[in-house]
């Protein structure tokens, strides 16, 4: 099953650690998280269910902004992170 991780800044509105999922995409796997999780939503996606602008997913590495709904592999290891911007 997919590992599911959160950066330390959306940590707060998410579980402490990283999360084993039943879930094949990462939406999926999101999904899963949302229903404990229910504030971290707005914080992830929009109002149309998309990636926030400033919220980068990455798969096994690679960042994919565009893979809500691609199939990960049972081993994927999914990670979310907000990013911090400012001058």
């Amino acid at each position: 099953m997919p590992k599911l991780a959160f950066t330390p800044h959306l940590r707060r509105h998410a579980p402490p650690a990283a999360s084993i999922v039943a879930a094949d995409t990462p939406r999926a796997a999101l999904e899963l998280i949302f229903r404990e999780y229910p504030q971290l939503r707005g914080y992830v996606l929009d109002e149309q269910g998309s990636l926030r602008k400033h919220v980068a997913l990455f798969i096994d590495g690679e960042l994919r902004r565009d893979a809500l709904d691609s199939p990960v592999a049972d081993d994927a290891e999914i990670y979310v992170m907000q990013a911090l911007s400012g001058g």
